[in-house]
């Protein structure tokens, strides 16, 4: 509850939609079994002007519940209303509210580092908003005290981070909650205290200030005791500049600051914004967060992952969450790199590691003449001993990578591409597939709106179809429906039902199938680029090698060895065996209409095709 309702059963997500079922399942979940009575559910459902219908509506809300939870989850009919019992299932109120227990209790004990640990665990609990897709007299009824009870949990957090001397590290993160709440005082003395002892006492001055200013002009008060204390303290210098620092923070291990004070320099936090509404993948997500778990460090083994598939498969947006997700288990910080410039051509290693060694500290030692071996030298030196989560994006070659990659096992390295690279020999490989049908409705949901396509549950399905489970075609889909909320999905849905104009419609800003599909075909060698197109004209199914050799007048082997190559560029897929017990291969829909569209120009390795032009091949293709 702490986000979108939801209910998952072995880490996938139960179907399950509609605010009034969401709602009525938070309900009987926030009574914590108690009874909730006919006329609260119908206030919570349909506020002051329920339907004539409600006690119908009601037990067949109750119904399609008891049919998705299953015998484990009870819900009695208790006059005058339901109460339900979760059994031996979890719910993630309860595990905060606990965690958040223990962690107050710890704090009082002054054991400041399990105190953080365990707000850390309760803080990672919440997913959003409570009760977002659930009416909004739910969210107005229950919402404001689950969300005063998330920022306690933070300020609890924040005391026990001050008192081990981590105000470098959240000063960016007081500042983003401060201009979240601005009305709570207690978080604005400690980003004051933060900033003060990070020798910024004249920011500190001025954020007093502004906080008097918002609370006169929001409520009318001065400031309280707390803040006036804070504020005193701040000017005649008896708030504590050196608290007692963690034991961990002066570990030899970390660098020292920029000012040779001996001070750990700030924990680098390159990492992209996570996606919001990040839906599916989750036996890949548990899969990379297993592999980059601390505990997988053993007998001087590094920890590499490597997540691969096709352009448009979510590589980047899995790759992210699961940094996200795993954030607390590298307090050294997380580094990011993109290895793909913005044309779709590798980056120089050089570029790159520049990029992260600005993160990794000062470059006063770096000359400007460095070359890339003693860039390495200067990366691996950063790097070792660190609890660090490197980000490698995008990664072409053996070539590009192996510079990038530290020589000590403390680093974990989370590298994306769109084939196996040896440079990361030993790695956990997680290769993705498509999406299945339930969860490609669920990130078009999550993209177009729930609403929109309950609406339209004929288009819905049509739509997945025709996107083929590349959860870039979906989000570029539902992208789409949400931006037009006069037009029916059933239009676009008739648009992509068109093999020779779909490709053109899975365009929409920045987000272009075909354009994500260019780099990997401008890095084929050009006797594959020219067999490319004939061999998705050899139909949607899957194909074996002498059938490609017919097709292309050569030698099965020849065949088989540019067949390979277009798996290995990952325009092509191994599925399965003919009669014979050879392999045979397919076209991904989408590659396929992508490699048709190609047509004669396939050998050329051209720039990257002008839109316009690229619309008139789509449009003009017999």
């Amino acid at each position: 509850m702490l986000g979108p309702v939801e209910v998952r059963r072995d880490g996938r997500r139960a179907p399950f939609s509609g605010a009034k079922l969401h709602t009525v399942l938070a309900a009987l979940l926030v009574a914590r079994e108690e009874v909730v009575s006919d006329e609260r559910l119908c206030r919570l459902l349909w506020g002051w002007a329920p339907p004539a219908t409600v006690s119908a509506q009601l037990y067949t809300y109750i119904s399609r519940l008891r049919k998705i939870l299953g015998t484990d989850v009870l819900i009695d009919r208790r006059p005058p209303g339901y109460a339900m019992s979760i059994g031996n299932s979890t719910l993630d109120l309860r595990e905060f509210e606990g965690l958040a227990r223990d962690g107050r209790e710890a704090l009082l004990r002054e054991d400041f580092d399990k105190a953080g640990d365990l707000l850390r665990d309760a803080l990672a609990q919440w997913n959003g908003l409570p009760f977002a897709n659930a009416t909004e007299y739910l969210a107005d009824a229950e919402a404001p005290r689950l969300i005063e009870a998330r920022a306690v949990a933070l300020e609890l957090r924040i005391t026990a981070d001050l008192a081990l001397g981590r105000h470098e590290q959240i000063t960016g993160e007081l500042t983003g909650l401060v201009a979240e709440f601005p009305l709570r005082e207690r978080i604005r003395c400690q980003l004051m205290t933060a900033l003060y002892r990070s020798g910024r006492q004249a920011d500190a001055i001025h954020l007093y200030h502004h906080g008097r200013a918002v609370l006169s002009e929001e409520l009318g008060v001065n400031p309280g005791e707390g803040l006036q204390s804070t504020y005193r303290a701040l000017l005649d210098g008896t708030l504590d500049r050196r608290p007692r620092p963690s034991p961990a923070l002066l570990s030899p291990t970390r660098p020292s600051g920029p000012d040779g004070s001996g001070h750990p320099a700030p924990a680098p936090a390159m990492l992209p914004p996570d996606t919001v509404d990040f839906t599916g993948r989750e036996r890949e997500l548990g899969l990379l967060c297993r592999a980059l778990a601390p505990e997988r460090q053993s007998a001087g083994r590094p920890r590499r992952v490597l997540v691969t598939g096709m352009a448009g498969l979510g590589k980047t947006a899995l790759a992210v969450h699961a940094a996200h997700r795993c954030q607390r288990d590298f307090p050294d910080g997380q580094l990011y790199a993109d290895l793909r410039s913005p044309d779709g051509t590798p980056r120089h290693p050089t570029r790159v590691l520049l990029h992260l060694l600005r993160a990794l500290g000062p470059m006063d030692d770096v000359p400007v003449t460095a070359d890339q071996d003693h860039l390495v030298r200067l990366y691996r030196e950063r790097t070792r001993g660190r609890q660090l989560l490197i980000v490698l994006d995008n990664a072409s070659g053996a070539a590009q990578l192996g510079p990038l990659l530290p020589n000590t096992p403390e680093p974990a390295v989370l590298v994306t591409g769109r084939t196996a690279l040896p440079t990361v020999a030993g790695a956990h490989t997680v290769a993705l597939a498509p999406l299945e049908a339930r969860d490609s409705l669920e990130l078009l949901a999550a993209a177009a709106g729930p609403d929109r396509l309950a609406a339209a549950p004929r288009a819905a399905s049509a739509i997945v179809e025709h996107c083929a489970g590349l959860p870039l075609a979906l989000r570029i889909v539902g992208t789409r429906i949400a931006a037009r909320p006069r037009c029916s999905p059933d239009r676009l849905a008739g648009r992509l039902a068109d093999p020779a104009t779909r490709l053109r419609e899975l365009h929409s800003g920045d987000l272009d199938v075909h354009t994500s599909l260019l780099p990997s075909w401008r890095a084929l060698v050009p006797e594959v680029r020219e067999v490319f197109p004939v061999l998705a004209g050899l139909g949607p199914q899957p194909f074996p090698a002498a059938d490609a050799a017919l097709a292309l007048n050569r030698p099965e082997a020849e065949a088989e060895r540019l067949l390979e190559a277009l798996a290995d560029a990952a325009l092509l897929e191994v599925s399965g065996a003919d009669e014979r017990g050879q392999p045979c291969y397919l076209f991904h829909p989408l590659v396929r209409l992508f490699a048709l569209s190609l047509g004669a120009d396939a050998a050329a390795p051209a720039e990257p095709a002008d839109r316009a032009e690229h619309n008139r091949r789509l449009t003009h293709r017999p």
